[in-house]
């Protein structure tokens, strides 16, 4: 294939895709398979037994994994105490999902409910420290509605905060 033929994004990737970065790689895909329903696409071991790269397809996409290598600056999210992002993965059944992921041994973090913005929703934190929250559009809502609906928790959250 000449330069001109290769495409930029390959085959069966998406322009962002997540590159998760875990204590103990092997492991975590094993989870992704019982809690999401994961399929392992590739995995290239590297020294002592730790994964260099691996890539797993929860639906249709694409993620990618490593192990923790902090000789090269590379933690998870247990090393840095918590992460700041969180995966959002749409399903056709959030609460199925949900329970799942529960059984496999995944934390609640926000139970699963109908949230104000049109989602049935919910949040876990895997057994390597991601955040995964699981949703279902069920209604579409407009601009104006979800403003509108999102004051009461917003109010009570902030005087919460202040008490």
């Amino acid at each position: 294939m000449t330069q001109a033929q290769v495409k930029p994004v390959p085959e069966g990737m998406h322009t962002v895709a997540p590159h998760l970065v875990c204590d103990g790689a092997a492991d975590a895909i094993e989870f992704y398979k019982k809690a999401f329903g994961a399929v392992e696409i590739d995995r290239l071991p590297g020294p002592h037994g730790k994964l260099v790269h691996a890539m797993i397809r929860i639906g249709d996409s694409p993620i990618m994994l490593v192990d923790e290598f902090p000789e090269w600056g590379s933690f998870g999210p247990r090393s840095l105490k918590g992460s700041p992002v969180t995966i959002h993965l749409y399903v056709e059944n959030a609460d199925a999902l949900f329970q799942r992921a529960v059984d496999a041994g995944a934390k609640v973090v926000m139970p699963i409910n109908e949230a104000f913005w049109g989602d049935r929703y919910g949040k876990l934190e895997d057994p390597f420290g991601h955040q995964w929250s699981v949703a279902k559009h069920v209604r579409d809502v407009t601009p104006e509605e979800i403003a509108q609906a999102m004051q009461q928790p917003m109010t009570q959250m902030c005087t919460e905060a202040t008490a």
